[in-house]
C-alpha cells in the first residue's frame, strides 16, 4: 500500500513554504497526502518557537500524536522547524516517540531518513549555507512561495531566529530569476519573496553583490508574473531604491509590511531594533511620498521589560499617526536562549499587559477601518482564490493593496477581475464585479 503522511504547520510565511518543499519532497518519495494525522504513516510538524501560543499548541498536537503510535507502533513521527532546531539537544529525552527531528535548514535530510536502511531516531541540526532545493507542493496553483535567503544577521534581543536559522544568506540572482521563469511557465500569477530579513538581500553575495530592489526589477521583468509581493523586510533596509520599485513596477504590489515592535526609542534600543522612533517615522515619509496610497502594515510588541505607560503611549502614538492598514500584535513572552528572557528589572505584570493590548488593538482597528474607507467607490483589480470563506454565494480575492475582497459576480479562481468596492471594514472590502468586468477578466 501507499504510504501516507500528514504535515502540520505552525507560525511565519516561510513555514508555510517549508511544508511545501517537504510535501513535495515526500510525493517524489512515493508518500500520498491524508487530511488527519490519524490516517497517515508519517505525522510531520514544522514548529515555530517565536510566539508562546504556537510552543503550546504544538505540544497539544505532539501529544494527540503520541497516543495515536501508541496504538500503531509503526507510524513515524518527526518534529521539523525552529522549534526543533532551539531544543535540539534535548528533543529525544522529552520526546521518546519522536523518530526524527531536523532543524529548517536541514529539510532534506528527512528523505535521508526515511530512505534509509534502519530507521532508527536520528536529529539533523547542522546549518548550510543554503538548503537544498527541493520539489515543492503548492498550496495554490497561482501563488508561489519564493525563498530568496536564509538566516539573519540582526541580533533583536527577543527574537530567537538567528538561532534557529542561522546567518544570513542569499541565493544567486540569476537562479532566482531562473526559478521565477519556471514558476510563470507553469502558470503562477504572483509570487511573495521570502527571507528573515528580506531588503538585504544580496549584500553577501560574492564577486557581484546585488541588492533587493535590482531583484524585484528581474522579477517584474518575467513575462506571465502580475503581482510580487515580499515578507518580511526591516526598516533598517528599507531603502530609496525599494519605495522607488513600488512606485515604478507595475508587478509590485502598492503594500508594504514595516515592523514597528515599539513606538518607544528607550524600548527599540532595549530590543536592539538599531533605528528609533524618528528614523521609523521617516521611512514611513519616505514611503507615503513616492507611494501615497500603499497599505501599511506592522508588527507591535506590547508589554516588554521595562515598558512603562509612558512608552507605550508613544506606541499608540505612533499608530495615530501612521494609520496602519492593519497590524500583528502580540503580548511579550520570553523566549529560551534570548537577551529578553534574561532581563528581570521593569517586567510587565500580565493584566497591564492584557489591558494595554486592548487599547492598542482599539486604536489599530480605527485606524485601520478609517484608512479602508479610501477604498470606497473605487474599482480595484481583485485576483480571484475562490469561494468567499462567510458566504458561499460570494466569491474572495485580494486586491493588490492585499486586503481581502468578498463580491458578487462570476468568475474562476486565477482570474484578474475589477470589482467596484461599495462597503469597506478594518479587515475586508465588500463589491460587485460586473458581467463586463467578468468577461473580460485577464
Amino acid at each position: 500500500m501507499q504510504k501516507r503522511y500528514h504535515v502540520t504547520t505552525f507560525g511565519c510565511q516561510m513555514n508555510e513554504h517549508d511544508s511545501e518543499r517537504m510535501k513535495g519532497m515526500l510525493e517524489t518519495l512515493g508518500y500520498a497526502e491524508v487530511a488527519e494525522p490519524d490516517q497517515a504513516d508519517l505525522i510531520l510538524f514544522n514548529t515555530c518557537s517565536i510566539r508562546e501560543s504556537a510552543d503550546s499548541r504544538f505540544i497539544a498536537h505532539l501529544g494527540h500524536a503520541k497516543r495515536h503510535k501508541r496504538n500503531n507502533p509503526d507510524v513515524l513521527i518527526g518534529v521539523g522547524g525552529c522549534w526543533a532546531q532551539s531544543v535540539k539537544d534535548e528533543v529525544f529525552q522529552r520526546f521518546p516517540f519522536v523518530d526524527v527531528a531536523f532543524g529548517p535548514g536541514q529539510i532534506h535530510k528527512l528523505a535521508e531518513f526515511l530512505t534509509s536502511d534502519s530507521l532508527t531516531a536520528q536529529g539533523f541540526f547542522e546549518f548550510e549555507d543554503f538548503p537544498a532545493q527541493l520539489p515543492t507542493k503548492r498550496a495554490r496553483d497561482l501563488h508561489a512561495w519564493l525563498q530568496i535567503s536564509v538566516g539573519c544577521n540582526m541580533k533583536c534581543s527577543y527574537c530567537i531566529v538567528p538561532s534557529t536559522r542561522g546567518r544570513e544568506s542569499s541565493r544567486p540572482f540569476d537562479g532566482l530569476v531562473e526559478e521565477v521563469t519556471r514558476l510563470a511557465a507553469d502558470g503562477v500569477r504572483e509570487v511573495t519573496l521570502l527571507g528573515q530579513n528580506v531588503n538585504a538581500y544580496g549584500r553577501d553575495l560574492r564577486p557581484q553583490r546585488r541588492t533587493f530592489a535590482e531583484l524585484l526589477h528581474a522579477v517584474d521583468a518575467v513575462d506571465g508574473i502580475e503581482r510580487i509581493r515580499y515578507t518580511s523586510p526591516h526598516p533598517q533596509d528599507m531603502k530609496e531604491d525599494v519605495v522607488l520599485a513600488h512606485r515604478d513596477l507595475a508587478g509590485v504590489c502598492p503594500h508594504m509590511h514595516l515592523p514597528l515592535q515599539s513606538g518607544s526609542s528607550r524600548i527599540l534600543k532595549a530590543m536592539r531594533r538599531t533605528y528609533s522612533r524618528e528614523r521609523y517615522l521617516d521611512r514611513v515619509a519616505l514611503i507615503r511620498e513616492h507611494v501615497p496610497d500603499t497599505s501599511l502594515t506592522t508588527d507591535i510588541i506590547v508589554g516588554f521589560p521595562g515598558e512603562t505607560e509612558e512608552d507605550f503611549q508613544q506606541t499608540l502614538e505612533v499608530c495615530e499617526e501612521v494609520g496602519y492598514d492593519s497590524a500583528f500584535t502580540f503580548v511579550f513572552s520570553p523566549r529560551r536562549g534570548t537577551e529578553a528572557a534574561e532581563m528581570t528589572e521593569g517586567l510587565v505584570p500580565h493584566p497591564v499587559k492584557i489591558e494595554r493590548m486592548e487599547r492598542l488593538v482599539e486604536v489599530v482597528q480605527r485606524r485601520a477601518t478609517e484608512r479602508a474607507q479610501r477604498f470606497v467607490g473605487r474599482t480595484l483589480d481583485v485576483l480571484v482564490e475562490g469561494p468567499s470563506r462567510n458566504d458561499p454565494t460570494k466569491l474572495r480575492g485580494r486586491s493588490p493593496h492585499n486586503k481581502v475582497v468578498n463580491f458578487t459576480g462570476v468568475a474562476t479562481p486565477g482570474d484578474i477581475v475589477p470589482v467596484h468596492i461599495t462597503a469597506a471594514t478594518s479587515q475586508t472590502l465588500a463589491g460587485e464585479a460586473s458581467l463586463l468586468a467578468t468577461a473580460s477578466a485577464r
